[in-house]
Parts: structure tokens; sequence; C-alpha cells
């Protein structure tokens, strides 16, 4: 996406005060031992027991490969084992009943963490870097728990309304038909079209930068900058990757501070303004509460969204009986949303610890263990969804899904999500009815969030 000057261009980002060598290395042994504890070790931990036939960590090795078609066997494999398995290292379970429980009971904490109180846990807690954003990182709303949780999202969900998505929609479909018109001169040309940059990242970047009072030249950073974190989520990263994913944080912090200052200084009708009205205000958020918010609100807000676009894309293509009827009747786009989100989700799993003993559909969880919540194999769960692994834009319970979690941590951009979503796909079908996906295609390499990274499509 071309980036155009800014009517209002944001000041300049501050710089990083320099570091002593010392706080270097420092530094450097903290970030070795963050890899270690959160990727090394439990990486070859997992591709051991997977070698062993564990079910956990085989869904970790299968998760990454590019091919997601090999999850299922062991997805199915979970599902034979009863409503939940218990493996080397976590519970696991495909049940939605069970996947409910667990996201909305209070005796879980959400992610996964070491006990503060072993060797492990206070070494993890010596290596934190308290100051980095990041969608794990607390304060982030997703894991931070009442009650703080509770007021934190109050204030956010303020701002955030389903009313104010709705008053989007109108802007969205001017994005979507713009972009569009962009596409139509190279659909003339007979060329296949990369999607995934030109339109299904595209939309919801343009929107939630919109939303957030991003200047236009700012915009494209602000996707790098979501695209280059996205790995974040994910187990077993390499060094090399884990570094990557550190710096693009960074940066993202460093920008972040200045545009919320610029925001502060010339207040705007966006939501962001409205955020940074609200820190102001006695009880609201703090400092650090509202870079984690924006932080997550700007990746979060896009990242998802352009999984959803380019999995509902290739869905469509390899279903045209099923684009047919939405030819037929445009009131099942709204529907055949959701099903893609049931579908193919654009997040596979999330995991909770246990804050104390517990009890999940009989079995006895021990304090600190953890359950992966595999979101997935739950919207394909045969108790709730006939013919589970069947794509079907009519069906009547598409919306039981989990792909937006459950309980307090449901999604905050839920609504924006499906919004953009039934938009963006039926303007680019209604636009293109013959769209046709051509091979060549790339899934992203991320393990947690599951999309395209390039999808060729032929436009005539």
């Amino acid at each position: 996406m071309s980036a155009q000057p800014s009517l209002a261009p944001a000041p300049p980002a501050p710089t990083r005060s320099p570091r002593s060598l010392r706080e270097r290395a420092v530094g450097g042994v903290k970030q070795r031992v963050r890899w270690g504890l959160g990727h090394g070790l439990p990486s070859r931990l997992m591709h051991r027991a997977a070698k062993k036939g564990d079910l956990q960590g085989q869904l970790v090795v299968r998760s990454e490969s590019s091919d997601s078609s090999g999850l299922w066997p062991v997805i199915e494999q979970v599902r034979a084992s009863g409503p939940i398995h218990k493996s080397s290292f976590a519970y696991v379970t495909v049940s939605l009943p069970v996947v409910r429980e667990v996201l909305t009971s209070n005796d879980f904490h959400a992610g996964v963490f070491l006990p503060g109180e072993g060797p492990l846990g206070k070494l993890a807690l010596w290596a934190e870097e308290p100051e980095r954003i990041g969608p794990l990182n607390p304060p982030s709303l997703l894991v931070v728990e009442p009650p703080e949780h509770t007021r934190y999202r109050k204030l956010v969900t303020r701002v955030f309304t389903v009313k104010a998505v709705e008053e989007l929609r109108q802007r969205t479909q001017e994005i979507a038909d713009r972009l569009l018109d962009d596409l139509e001169a190279r659909a003339a040309a007979g060329e296949p079209v990369d999607i995934v940059p030109s339109y299904c990242a595209a939309l919801p970047v343009t929107v939630i930068a919109e939303v957030l009072g991003v200047p236009e030249a700012d915009r494209q950073r602000v996707l790098d900058f979501g695209t280059a974190a996205a790995p974040s989520l994910d187990l077993g990263l390499s060094f090399r990757e884990m570094r990557e994913v550190e710096a693009a944080l960074d940066d993202f912090r460093t920008w972040l501070i200045a545009h919320l200052e610029h925001l502060r200084e010339n207040r705007g009708d966006d939501l962001l303004s409205r955020l940074v009205a609200i820190q102001d205000e006695d009880g609201g958020l703090s400092q650090a509460e509202l870079l984690a918010t924006a932080g997550l609100v700007l990746a979060a807000g896009f990242e998802t969204t352009v999984n959803l676009l380019s999995n509902g894309t290739a869905l469509l293509h390899e279903h045209p009986e099923q684009r047919a009827l939405l030819r037929e009747d445009p009131s099942l786009w709204g529907n055949a949303v959701d099903e893609v989100l049931r579908y193919d989700p654009p997040v596979l799993l999330t995991g909770r610890t246990a804050l104390r003993d517990t009890t999940v559909a009989g079995q006895q969880v021990t304090a600190g263990s953890v359950v992966t919540t595999l979101l997935a194999g739950a919207n394909r769960d045969p108790e709730v969804f006939t013919d589970p692994h069947t794509f079907d834009v009519t069906r009547e319970n598409a919306r039981d899904h989990v792909a937006f979690s459950a309980g307090r941590h449901y999604c905050l951009g839920a609504a924006l999500a499906r919004m953009e979503g039934e938009v963006g796909l039926k303007a680019l079908h209604d636009r293109f009815p013959d769209l046709a996906v051509v091979p060549g295609g790339t899934r992203r390499p991320t393990r947690i969030l599951r999309g395209w990274e390039t999808l060729p499509v032929r436009l005539s």
C-alpha cells in the first residue's frame, strides 16, 4: 500500500537513550534467558515428546508447518481421547463446552506462565523487560485479570462500542470501493494479483488507522509493525526470530509514545483520542495501560482481520457452490463471515493456567497446570455442529464458534472484525464475481495466527 503525505504529521519519534556497555551486556543475557525459557527449552521438549507420540507435542510440531491440514489428524486424536486430554506438559481440549468452561472460569488465569516462587519462575522474572509492550505482556488486556481487567476493559469499551463500529460501516465500504477501483486496472491486464497486501491487509489497516488517528504517512509503518510482531504469540521461535520480534515491539513502542503525545496536543474525534481523554480522568488509564491498549488495538485490530479476509477468499474459491448461494441471497454474508471464522479461524488456540486445584470435565486439574484450548478444534465439535468439516454459509448455528475466545477475554474487536469481514468479502466478490485463486499462495509462517501470507488471484 502506498503511503501518502499526512495532513497533520505526527512529530518525530523520540530517540532511545544510549545504554552503557554493562547495560547492553546484561540486556543481552536477559534476552538469551527469555528465549531459552520461552522458546528454546519448550520447543526442544515438545519435539522430543512428539517423537514419542505425545499429542500436545505433535500439535506444536504440526503447527510449525505452513500446511494446517496436518493438524487435523492430531486434533481428532485429541477429540477421540475424551473431553479433556492430559499430555506430558498440559491438558488439551477440543470440546466446545469444555473450552467455554475453561475460558469463563475464575479458576484460570489468562496465558501461560511459570510460577514466580520456583527457580525457573524467578529467573523468568529477572529476565523480564516490563516496559516492552506486547500482546502477552502485562498490562495487555489479553493477560490481566480482575479486578484490574474489569476496570480496564470497562473504560476501553466506553470507546469501542457496537454503535461506534456500526457508524464505521459506510466508511469501510468507501475504503473497500476505493481499493477495488485501484485493482480494476490490474484486473484488466489479466495478470494475477496478490490479494493479501493489495486488499486483505490494506482494508483493515486503513480502517484501524482512521479509527485510531494514525496519519496516512505512518500507516505502512503500522502494518509493518503488526506483521513483525505477530510471531510474539508463538512458541518455538529461533533466537534470531525472537530478537527481530522484540526489536519491532521496541520500535513500535517508541513510535506509539510519539503518536499519543501528538494526539494529546491535537485532539481529534478518533477513538484513540478518546482513550487519551479517558487517561486524563480520575481512575482512568495509566500510561502503561494506554500504551498496552493502543498497541493491542492497533495490531490486533487488523492482524486477525487480514487472516479473516484471506481465509474467506480462499474458502469461497474452494467452494463455488457456497459463493453461488451468496450471490442468490446477499443477506447470508453476515452468516458467511461467522462460518469462515468457525471453519478456518484466524487464531488457532489460546492457553490458560490454573490458579488453584479445580475440576474440568470431571478431571482433576492441579494449580499451576496449563490447559490449551484448541479453538479451531472446538469450532468443529460434532456435538455442536452438524457435519462440522463441511463449509456451509447457511449453517444456522455458525455464530456458536469460539474464534473470538469467550468469557471476560472475549475479543474486544469482534464486532469490528465481523463488520470488516462482511463488507470486505461482499464488496470483493460483488466487484469480481469470477475471482479465482491461482497456484502459488503461501500460508503465514506464524503458529498461532492462521492466514495467508500470499494469495495470488485472477480478477476478471
